[in-house]
């Protein structure tokens, strides 16, 4: 990845670096890291340090905590993806005799699948995997506590099953199939399950004094694939690049679009905080901007990554500390502070590469009863439905090949747009899974379920 300080105007860099600088000296972090990145490639480092000398740089790993969980999620529609498994698949059809096997793949992934937060026994986090060799030490005798589907509840062993399940259909260790696939690909060199140098240690700070007290690191054993990993900001910083814009070598573009939509039913106070989690990863909303990612945290360590897909703008933070900063804010404002001081500059409109006249002939305004809306077609090759009152259901649809087009977001995800023609060839109106759109306010001379009547409009004096 290619990095520029000069990429950022300085005003905007010192914003940056004062945001971390308040925020380790304020959350007493023994060092925080950080990254941004823009437009597909890290423009700025920063870092702040309690130790004199040289702070840590993007290439110095901490412990992710998990954003692990984030990639096991991209193992798993790796998967989905080359046809071996289906999200709706129960677990049991493809690894049974776990206990758990009626949750779904998704809800595993989306953390609806019932199973409890933790796993039993001594805190895993800061004692060795070896406690735990089997997924029945993992799960425990019950290890569910809501029904499945029925709610939002974080689950770490339901990650460790999804790990479980890449070792059974791949033939080989999570570990392994997590370099091959996604770290050696994306080029994640500095992304490990153990520590390599140079690496921060971990450390507790202590709540009333300006002490501390070093944590101990464990290998996670079977819990691995929920919170193992060591990296740095300069590896988040290409993963997030990849969350944004996809890679086809490791997953496409569109699977990437769904890992990013919301699936978890929520408590309320999650819809008011702006809360929901996706296949994998977190949505958030901040200062009015959606922000995907994932936080991370194990004893000894804080990590973030948050972007926003709109602004192609994306922070990655890192601190080594048991708490006391809170990463997801001063990432949400790292990216806030790019975004609004350098504006994205879009790129150079263009023509589309060839104007299809079958295509041309259903742009414009179209009627859904009386709710006016207009079609456009983009250079990108898909097309938009958006409401001229500008308050409504819109969406963007992708072309089948066909002459039909499949919505993409919102109400009409997909749901089947196709132009219904009369005997002669001409357009009668637009059918959208069974709504059907005129050109006229219910146009007398188009199929209207349910028909027009014969007398047509009137004022108030033929009523």
């Amino acid at each position: 990845m290619t990095t520029s300080q000069d990429e950022l105007l300085p005003a905007t860099r010192r914003a940056l670096l004062h945001r971390i600088a308040v925020a380790q000296t304020e959350g007493r972090a023994p060092s925080m890291v950080a990254a941004v990145v823009r437009d597909g490639r890290a423009v700025w480092h920063g870092s702040r340090t309690s130790v004199d000398g040289h702070g840590p740089d993007e290439h110095v790993q901490y412990r992710i905590g998990s954003i692990t969980k984030t990639f096991t999620a991209v193992l798993v529609l790796r998967l989905r993806d080359e046809g071996l498994l289906d999200l709706g698949d129960p677990l049991e059809k493809h690894l049974p005799g776990t206990g758990a096997g009626e949750a779904t793949i998704a809800e595993l992934l989306a953390h609806t699948s019932g199973l409890a937060a933790e796993s039993p026994g001594p805190w895993w986090e800061r004692t060795s995997g070896s406690l735990r060799p089997e997924l029945s030490d993992v799960l425990g005798e019950q290890p569910f506590i809501h029904p499945s589907g029925r709610r939002f509840h974080y689950s770490n062993p339901g990650y460790t099953l999804l790990g479980a399940l890449v070792e059974k259909l791949r033939g080989a260790s999570w570990e392994d199939v997590l370099r091959r696939e996604v770290l050696e690909p994306l080029e994640l060199n500095r992304t490990s399950t153990r520590p390599q140098a140079p690496h921060a240690g971990g450390w507790a700070v202590h709540p009333w004094a300006d002490a501390m007290l070093p944590e101990p690191v464990e290998d996670l054993g079977r819990m691995a694939p929920a919170g193992q990993l060591w990296s740095t900001t300069g590896d988040l910083a290409r993963f997030a690049v990849f969350l944004i814009k996809g890679d086809d070598r490791v997953l496409s573009a569109e699977s990437l679009r769904e890992m990013r939509t919301p699936t978890a039913p929520q408590e309320a106070a999650d819809v008011a905080g702006g809360y929901a989690y996706c296949l994998g990863l977190e949505l958030r909303h901040q200062d009015g901007r959606a922000l995907l990612g994932h936080t991370g945290s194990l004893p000894g360590f804080l990590a973030c990554l948050s972007a926003s897909v709109e602004d192609d703008v994306a922070a990655v933070v890192l601190a080594n500390c048991t708490s006391g900063p809170m990463l997801f804010t001063v990432a949400a404002d790292l990216v806030r502070i790019v975004a609004e001081a350098e504006p994205r500059i879009p790129a150079p409109w263009r023509p589309m590469q060839e104007a299809d006249p079958a295509v041309l002939e259903l742009a414009g305004q179209w009627y859904w009863g009386t709710h006016a809306f207009a079609l456009r077609f983009t250079a990108d090759g898909l097309a938009s439905l958006e409401p001229l009152s500008g308050k409504g259901r819109r969406s963007r649809f992708r072309a089948n090949g066909d002459g039909t087009w499949t919505g993409l977001e919102g109400y009409y995800a997909g749901e089947l747009l196709e132009a219904v023609r009369r005997p002669d060839g001409a357009v009668d109106h637009l059918d959208l899974g069974s709504f059907v759109f005129t050109r006229q306010p219910y146009d007398e001379g188009a199929a209207v379920p349910g028909g027009v009547d014969p007398d047509g409009w009137r004022g108030i004096g033929r009523l």
